[in-house]
């Protein structure tokens, strides 16, 4: 039988999708269902006095919920329990949730909204990273710092005593929306036992479990959280679902009817979690021929008013800070701030963008400063198999950092092309400059150090007394191709076709707690799970089918009666163990922070226009190790995807915040990269077999989100010759660069 991992085999979820049978949230009919609607805070901090209800306006239609309805704890059960599910007195942030609405018309609800009216005692707000540093007041008394991580290696005072050049640099990185198609929505119900049912769109369903367990007071067995066919995250359905639950259960429990609430695109754009906004200062000492001697990097994200997922975002941001590097003296400092702007959360890359832009255009920096070209510089320095990272782990197996960048390179011409930019720039009747920039970057699949031993996740697969197989897993499709993925390494593990393999629907009443869709963890950990579970399915098969492998499905529905026996079917689970040779001090944050990390290198083509400074990607070349590619295919589709949203990130996605709030937060001018703004890409994936992952697979999904950014702004540098260190790139920067230096002239 050919394998099915290696293979672009169908979509399994596909013909739903294309045929509009696949449901999402706002297509479920729910009888007798309501429609919620959000009343929210209009100033950044301050106290919350009262709630004043129009008399005029007629409230017995409506289901009205505030703080004081919450049953059990008004907290969000998260890392820390900061967040209100309901604002009761302390107002932290703008477009904070402090009441709800449930009318049979959704815009009746809407219209309710406007006829209360909220009374604050205004504070003063703290709304910059620099403020908040400075303590100008203390959003979370006595310090308004949510996690300090320090990543320290060799000796920092001696390294920069032998270092003969040092190269300083300051780094920006803005916000950035999600914009995943499907806005966020939940609905809630209360079975005739008594349990509380969310079904929605959402990446982690054991994270809302968890959290409605904790708010309503119920035992974990009387909380049933369902994933509804769901339209895109990008980790912006990570943690905030949480949240929509809840309102949702509040508004079902008080009404005794479903509850359905959807969000619009404004107000889940002004509400929801963003990626954290972040500055980077590097000071790095080197020799005169580029080798590096020392990197002592200070980082600063900005993590909203509440605690959120900040601490594990700055703790992936810390340890890729270094970049892809090999440097024998480290020290970094990275926190995450609290200011009176919505919280922020996940967002593909999980803090790695922020970093590895500054670490790499920092390394365009040190080139330029020295004199060499940016490739000679990165092939000095790049990990090798038996290098040692920042946080001093030791690189034992598939490392391709050298393999992506030298591929990239003779696939890109990338040493013809500058030559070639180089000549036209000087060409004074040219209306645009050229340039070429290079990134490479690595990010660690999985959860950071001990973090999956934390989770201690559980997926396994189960046989039906009909012969239907089921993958038994939480973790979530969200377009990224998870039920095809699960299925290919099931078949493959059992020998037989994917055909024959289903993935059940991922249904905390269904499933085991196999973790959260995000950190690049669901290939590499869950479906290594998948592959043990069905290893020991396999034996049960062999021991009941003549040659040991089912050979046709009227064989293999005869061998699960005989596995099942007297049962409806037989599960087998598969708990993570971790491999012996990962050593994590999470105090210390030294040793191995990943058991094994992703590698991409990208050479990216702009033009600058001379006259208007418009910048023109005309071509992208990108390399990407990832161990196996599962599904060839979808692979490729991730990587493009994820390189649109970078350069999105590098060159438009422009968020503007005033007192606190997102005031461009519609589509109209929140600008998003379409198709006629993505360049022609040329895609290649390596392969170096990582051996704790299933059939030698590394994860994927974050990757690409990491090496645009630095790139486009060394290929502008190359056409411009003016360092532009803050995302989005826009043309006024450029023209400001330009200005700048016509003055000092």
């Amino acid at each position: 039988m050919t394998p099915a991992v290696g293979t672009n085999v169908l979509r399994k979820e596909g013909p739903e999708k294309l045929t509009g049978r696949a449901l999402y949230i706002d297509d479920h009919k729910l009888p007798g269902c309501l429609f919620g609607a959000t009343l929210r805070t209009t100033i950044p901090y301050g106290r919350l006095k009262r709630l004043v209800f129009d008399p005029a306006f007629p409230w017995k239609e409506c289901v009205v919920v505030t703080a004081k309805d919450i049953p059990g704890k008004n907290e969000v059960a998260l890392i820390e329990h900061d967040q209100p599910i309901l604002v009761d007195e302390i107002v932290r942030h703008p477009m904070e949730p402090i009441a709800l609405v449930a009318h049979k018309s959704r815009a009746r609800a809407y219209e309710a909204l406007k006829h209360i009216q909220a009374e604050y005692e205004p504070l003063d707000p703290v709304l910059t990273m620099e403020d908040s540093l400075a303590v100008k007041q203390a959003i979370f008394p006595p310090s308004n710092v949510f996690k300090d991580i320090l990543i320290q290696k060799g000796d920092l005072e001696s390294g920069f005593t032998q270092a003969e050049v040092v190269v300083e640099g300051e780094y920006r990185v803005p916000w950035q929306e999600q914009a995943y198609i499907e806005n966020n929505g939940m609905a809630a119900w209360v079975d005739k036992d008594g349990t509380i049912v969310v079904l929605g769109s959402m990446q982690c369903p054991y994270y809302v479990h968890k959290s409605l367990a904790y708010a309503f007071g119920k035992p974990a067995e009387k909380v049933r959280v369902i994933q509804a066919t769901t339209g895109g995250g990008f980790g912006g359905k990570e943690d905030y679902p949480s949240i929509l639950a809840a309102h949702a259960a509040l508004l079902a429990i008080k009404a005794k009817k479903p509850v359905k609430i959807i969000y619009d695109r404004p107000e889940d754009m002004a509400a929801t979690t963003k990626r954290h906004p972040a500055w980077i200062k590097h000071r790095t000492g080197v020799t005169r021929h580029g080798k590096l001697v020392v990197q002592d990097v200070e980082v600063v994200m900005d993590g909203g008013a509440y605690m959120t997922l900040s601490p594990v975002v700055l703790s992936r941001g810390a340890i890729h800070a270094a970049g892809p590097y090999e440097c024998p003296n480290v020290r970094i400092r990275a926190r995450a701030v609290a200011t009176n702007t919505p919280p922020n959360g996940a967002f593909r890359g999980f803090g790695a963008p922020q970093t590895l832009y500054a670490a790499e255009l920092h390394m365009a920096k040190i080139a330029h400063t020295l004199g060499v070209d940016p490739l000679t510089l990165r092939r000095i320095n790049v990990l090798k198999l038996g290098s040692s990272t920042a946080t001093s782990q030791v690189l034992r197996e598939s490392v391709g950092a050298e393999d992506v960048l030298e591929r990239c390179v003779v696939k890109s011409g990338y040493v013809k092309r500058r030559i070639e930019c180089a000549q036209h720039n000087r060409d004074p009747k040219s209306p645009a400059w050229k340039g070429v920039g290079l990134s490479l970057i690595y990010h660690g699949s999985g959860f950071t150090g001990a973090g999956e031993v934390m989770l201690a996740s559980q997926a396994g697969v189960a046989l039906d007394k009909d012969g239907r197989i089921r993958v038994l897993a939480a973790s979530t499709e969200i377009g990224q191709g998870t039920i095809t993925m699960f299925a290919q390494i099931a078949a493959d593990a059992l020998g037989l076709p994917v055909g024959w393999v289903d993935v059940e629907t991922p249904d905390t009443s269904k499933v085991p707690n196999s973790g959260p869709t995000v950190a690049s963890r669901t290939c590499m950990i869950v479906g290594e799970l998948v592959r043990r579970a069905c290893l020991d399915l396999k034996n049960d098969l062999a021991t009941v089918v003549k040659g040991g492998v089912p050979r046709s499905e009227k064989e293999l529905r005869r061998a699960a009666s005989a596995v099942c026996g007297k049962a409806p079917s037989k599960e087998y689970i598969a708990s993570y163990e971790k491999p012996r040779e990962i050593v994590w001090d999470d105090k210390a944050y030294r040793g191995d922070a990943y058991g094994a990390f992703g590698y991409a290198a990208i050479v990216v083509e702009v033009e600058v226009d001379k006259a208007t400074y418009e910048i023109k990607v005309d071509k992208v070349t990108s390399v990407f190790e990832i161990g196996k590619a599962v599904h060839p295919l979808l692979a490729e589709g991730q990587i493009i995807g994820g390189l649109a949203q970078g350069l999105g990130y590098s060159l438009m996605e422009d968020p503007v915040y005033r007192n606190g709030v997102m005031v461009n937060a519609q589509l109209t001018n929140y600008i998003l990269p379409t198709s006629l703004d993505t360049p022609p890409m040329d895609i290649e994936i390596l392969e170096k077999p990582y051996s704790h992952g299933p059939f030698g697979a590394k994860g994927l999904g974050e990757l690409p989100m990491d090496v645009p950014g630095p790139a486009v702004a060394a290929a502008v540098f190359h056409a411009t010759g003016r360092w532009i260190p803050e995302l989005p790139i826009l043309p006024e920067k450029i023209l400001k660069a330009f200005s700048h230096d016509q003055a000092k002239g």
